[in-house]
């Protein structure tokens, strides 16, 4: 495929950048035809004053194949709950161990949305994110606790068994739902009885 033409590019990122969501979508694929060409200019629209055209390049950033996830990181931070949030979904595309701090940390964000898309980015990291979680694990309110042990019993790593045991007699019904279904993940899927 020929290089597309500098004009040309910026005609795709006006089109991301309409105003208009079937536009935007569609430019997309061509979007990431350009390769890493493209990256620095769509960076540029995550600083953007208004939200949609910051959401729209994150979109951008996660349908490409070029996108590194440092990149993305800084955005989880973003004003806009809804870029934040595309921004964790985005991670879900682009997982590494490199935003396993930030993913964390977004794990207690304000936003429903935004938090249960890092466990999932954590959980696409897999095993790296582990130490972390368990870390977290003994200190966080029971909402991030949820969040956690849903993403544990996802990841499947025996090293979380003493945390998915411990939440077993927890008054939270829905941390005990997912101690169990992280246990039974694993191939623990007995009774437990405390002796």
């Amino acid at each position: 495929m020929p290089a597309l033409s500098v004009v040309e590019m910026q005609n795709l990122l006006a089109e991301l950048t309409s105003g208009d969501d079937t536009r935007a979508e569609n430019s997309i694929f061509a979007l990431t035809q350009l390769g890493m060409a493209v990256i620095p200019a769509v960076l540029d629209l995550t600083h953007a004053e208004e939200a949609d055209t910051r959401w729209w390049a994150v979109r951008a950033l996660a349908a490409s194949p070029h996108t590194r996830t440092v990149d993305l990181l800084p955005l989880l931070n973003d004003s806009a709950p809804e870029v934040r949030a595309a921004t964790a979904l985005a991670l879900c595309n682009h997982p590494h161990e490199d935003a396993i701090d930030a993913l964390i940390h977004a794990l207690a964000d304000e936003d429903s949305l935004t938090a249960g898309l890092a466990g999932n980015a954590l959980a696409k990291i897999g095993s790296p994110s582990v130490p972390s979680l368990l870390k977290v694990m003994a200190e966080a309110p029971t909402g991030i606790r949820i969040l956690i042990l849903r993403t544990l019993s996802e990841i499947r790593d025996h090293r979380a068994i003493p945390a998915l045991m411990n939440c077993l007699g927890e008054e939270s019904a829905v941390l005990q739902y997912w101690a169990q279904v992280g246990l039974e993940r694993l191939g623990l899927d007995m009774v437990y009885i405390k002796p």
